[in-house]
């Protein structure tokens, strides 16, 4: 057995983790009527020795899912199956945090119950997406926000963070990526207003540090974290001549905010990852917490990436479907299991709780 930095503890002065290693926040889609599923208690009790888990992606409203079965936690019956989660995971000995999403102009009234998509502007996603009755159809215009409603979804995601804290969550993660609400402001392709919340990077970011600054007031900022996708191109959105500039300016007024973690969400195409090493090494520079990156990593690859320094954990999306136990899997060095991609997003308990753990009883070394 070797020793890993990936699996050595994780100490700072406001997480003290198990192991380097992380589940990545994924929505594999079993809430029912965004309600937890007793099935998704048993899903992160069996991952639970990882060194923290990251929720699938929380609705913070009714309209906030992207896709069906997306769970929420905008009432009491969500906060109340989430908290019987979360007391399992702690039974374990594990950690967790909650994902909070509005996912804004990405979805179908369908699936947001008849409610309309809503985005900083009335620009639509050029793309199908599968609703109740498994058709496929198109993304719907959303309304654009008025600037007066700007504070009433600001709350949106306070509130949602509270009840995340009154379940038992050990923190949460606004979720500010993967062209969602607060991507979609942030980006200048889907946000073409004229008032304070577009225009400039500087407005284009007004919303996402207005709700980073509410959460903080409402939860404490050793318990926030934030994941960024920059130069991620996801549902029409692509670089833009701003993009850097922009993660800059967003990084320093984290950094003011001293949040808890900085999440990158990186994606591979054709083996190139949309976050290269130099923007890393700047984002080290100009943010001094904790330093998140997922997307596209192998035991291996996620080992060099600690080694360099340069972020402080790794978290595994794919890997962690298929092997429950990763970490002592990693640990031992033992082999890791495939994973079945027609179950990611459906289904029932084949292909979320059937993946078995690898007996340990023949290591002696562990």
């Amino acid at each position: 057995m070797s020793q890993k930095k990936l699996t050595a503890p994780f100490i700072s002065e406001n997480l003290s983790l198990s192991s380097r290693v992380v589940m990545a926040p994924m929505n594999r889609r079993r809430a029912v009527k965004g309600i937890p599923s007793p099935s998704m208690i048993t899903y992160y009790q069996q991952r639970s020795g990882a060194g923290l888990l990251i929720s699938d992606n929380i609705a913070v409203s009714s309209n906030g899912g992207a896709y069906m079965n997306t769970p929420g936690i905008y009432n009491q019956e969500q906060k109340q199956a989430w908290k019987k989660v979360v007391e399992g995971v702690h039974a374990k000995g594990g950690k967790i945090f909650a994902q909070l999403v509005q996912a804004g102009r990405v979805g179908h009234p369908a699936i947001q119950n008849n409610e309309p998509l809503v985005a900083p502007s009335a620009i639509a996603v050029n793309e199908t997406i599968r609703i109740p009755d498994n058709s496929y159809q198109s993304m719907t215009i959303p309304i654009a926000i008025n600037t007066e409603e700007i504070p009433v979804w600001v709350n949106v995601f306070k509130e949602a963070a509270i009840h995340a804290m009154e379940a038992g969550f050990d923190g949460v993660e606004i979720h500010a990526a993967h062209g969602f609400l607060i991507d979609q402001f942030i980006n200048p392709l889907s946000n073409t207003r004229t008032d304070e919340y577009g225009g400039s990077m500087e407005n284009r970011t007004r919303f996402l540090f207005e709700v980073m600054k509410a959460v903080i007031a409402a939860v404490g900022k050793n318990k926030v974290g934030i994941r960024l996708s920059p130069f991620r191109e996801i549902y029409d959105l692509k670089t833009y001549p701003e993009e850097l500039a922009t993660h800059e300016y967003v990084l320093d007024e984290l950094q003011k905010m001293d949040i808890l973690y900085v999440h990158f969400s990186n994606a591979v195409n054709d083996g190139k990852s949309s976050i290269p090493v130099s923007f890393l090494e700047n984002a080290r520079h100009r943010f001094k917490n904790i330093i998140m990156i997922a997307g596209g990593f192998t035991v291996e690859t996620a080992e060099e990436i600690l080694q360099t320094g340069l972020v402080d954990l790794v978290a595994f999306g794919k890997l962690y479907i298929s092997n429950p136990d990763l970490v002592e899997r990693i640990k031992n060095d033992f082999p890791l299991a495939d994973w079945d991609e027609e179950t990611f997003y459906h289904g029932g308990d084949e292909g979320y709780i059937d993946y078995p753990t690898i007996s340990f009883s023949k290591c002696t070394d562990y």
